[in-house]
């Protein structure tokens, strides 16, 4: 007979974790933690000099890059997550 604990051991063996196996790789919580940062200033940076080709071309560029951020912050955690 098959328990709840045979289903989720099984479906625990066979799911695919992409933060493992970027932590397998070799890539760890303060690679994406520096990512992070270095977009925020990088947002910044393209805000900044695409400023005098238009007001809405910069905050594109600036909107779109900064948006990076969050992104490497949680695949941070999560990769501090894995480590632990």
């Amino acid at each position: 007979m098959t328990t709840k604990d045979d289903v989720r051991e099984v479906a625990l063996a066979t799911a695919w974790n992409p933060v493992k196996k970027l932590a397998d790789l070799g890539v760890r919580s303060g690679h994406a933690y520096t990512a992070g940062f270095a977009a925020v200033a990088l947002s910044m940076l393209s805000w900044m000099t695409s400023r005098g080709k238009g007001k809405a071309q910069a905050d594109r560029w600036g909107l779109f890059i900064g948006e990076w951020a969050p992104t490497f912050f949680a695949l941070g955690l999560a990769l501090k997550h894995e480590e632990g």
